[in-house]
């Protein structure tokens, strides 16, 4: 399925606000709410909308710590990459995980309610046997930035003409 502007405006409306009826999005987009409902229906349908949910302050929260941790697996076979990630998918404090390139396999987003919490995960996976030949660990101390949307209108536009996009608010 290729993606339209309306479709694009139309992902781009609701990232910023999932609450929205279907009567404001299509006056955002300018669609008739019929027509905007099929569209929807048919992005989540090719997976392109994959839910809906609540963006939490974490600051709200009490007491959390945020931790990145570079991972190093001693193999690099297919079956050593699935065991690890059969593994570290079942932790909650598991926030985000990228199997990146560079000096190490796995980059890993925790959030605990402190490093008490974050170490002892760290020794139940290492306890656990999955290849982990090494880790280093680097907690949050601020988070000036944090960008829940994706930038949909660089990505949908030419390479030339995003690359020296910036934005703008003044």
């Amino acid at each position: 399925m290729k993606l339209d502007r309306i479709d694009v405006k139309i992902l781009n409306a609701l990232q910023t606000n999932g609450r929205m009826t279907n009567v404001e999005l299509s006056e955002m987009v300018n669609l008739s709410p019929s027509p905007c409902l099929l569209r929807v229906r048919r992005l989540e349908a090719k997976g392109y909308i994959q839910g809906y949910s609540a963006q939490i302050n974490i600051a709200k929260l009490g007491r959390t710590l945020t931790v990145f941790t570079e991972i190093t697996l001693k193999s690099h076979r297919q079956l050593d990459f699935a065991r690890f990630i059969s593994a570290i998918e079942k932790f909650d404090q598991v926030i985000e995980c990228h199997l990146v390139s560079g000096g190490y396999d796995y980059l890993v987003k925790f959030v605990t309610t402190g490093i008490d919490e974050y170490q002892t995960i760290m020794e139940q996976l290492l306890d656990l046997e999955i290849g982990i030949d090494k880790y280093f660990t680097f907690v949050v101390l601020k988070s000036p930035l944090i960008k829940v949307r994706l930038p949909l209108a660089s990505l949908f536009q030419p390479a030339s003409r995003a690359a020296g996009m910036m934005r703008d608010d003044n």
